[in-house]
């Protein structure tokens, strides 16, 4: 099957996506040259690009089984990219069967994966959708049918806020869905810092201007923010690597020394009262 026969019709093979890169950083197969190229710039200047992205997909893993365990059994996983497993939905019914996941992307790669993937998995359903329009995927009525607000709900944004510009308004995404949530609920989020190698910024934001795989690294102080409304759970917001809870020993061995590319996570729980 050639690279143009692997993509829906209507994606243009020649522009990036930041799924399709980072399923390649991750040792995926659903990527065209135009994704290696650039997570190949990346890798020149940041050689553990790739354990970082491990490292962040293991938060996601730690920070949902965690979240289950806890009792919440709904979950949105937005910007949920290529599926890999272990999926969202297999670490959490591995705790309980009653767990519903939603998986939310805008790219159609995305989506076709997902449809076949989830094709028989009752409790779990795929919506192609922007996170930068909140109400649509609040609206969905695929999210809407299952997902009730009147209970816990975790929000997902693993990797995937650092593709909003400051213009779109990250902190406003949040806010819209952390205004649905109810008492109990979660968010988990990750975000690409402006303490990574200053080249490994330079060649990522120079081999992705002008595209959908476009990265903007904020500051700590600008990670935080986006945390308004909720309470860091410990360890707080801290190297995604270094995130875990309590008993738990699976670690992503990293380069010596500072990562190039430092990307942070943290599990925080809706501010009630």
């Amino acid at each position: 099957m050639t690279e143009l026969e692997r993509v829906p019709p209507g994606v243009d093979p020649s522009v990036p996506s930041s799924a399709r890169v980072y399923d390649y950083l991750l040792g995926g197969k659903d990527h065209v040259a135009i994704d290696r190229a650039v997570a190949e710039k990346l890798l020149a200047a940041a050689p553990d690009a790739r354990l970082v992205a491990r490292a962040n997909r293991l938060f996601l893993v730690r920070a949902v089984r965690h979240l289950a365990e806890q009792g919440v059994r709904q979950f949105i996983d937005i910007g949920a990219g290529i599926p890999t497993s272990p999926s969202v939905h297999e670490v959490a019914r591995e705790v309980s069967p009653a767990c519903r996941v939603i998986y939310v992307d805008n790219d159609p790669v995305v989506r076709m994966h997902a449809q076949v993937l989830l094709a028989d998995a009752p409790g779990v359903a795929s919506v192609q959708a922007d996170l930068r329009r909140p109400a649509d995927v609040l609206a969905d009525p695929h999210v809407t049918g299952l997902i009730d607000f009147d209970q816990p709900v975790v929000v997902l944004l693993v990797g995937v806020l650092h593709f909003v510009m400051d213009e779109e308004d990250p902190a406003g995404i949040v806010a819209a869905f952390r205004r649905r949530m109810a008492p109990g609920s979660h968010v988990v989020l990750s975000h690409a810092m402006a303490e990574s190698d200053p080249e490994a910024i330079a060649q990522l934001v120079l081999a992705t201007a002008n595209t959908p795989a476009q990265s903007t690294f904020r500051t700590r102080a600008e990670v935080m923010a986006l945390f308004a409304g909720f309470d860091l759970l410990e360890p707080g917001l801290v190297p995604v690597q270094d995130w875990r809870v309590p008993g738990d020993e699976e670690s992503i061995p990293l380069l010596e020394g500072r990562p190039h590319m430092r990307v942070e996570g943290a599990v925080a729980r809706l501010r009630t009262g």
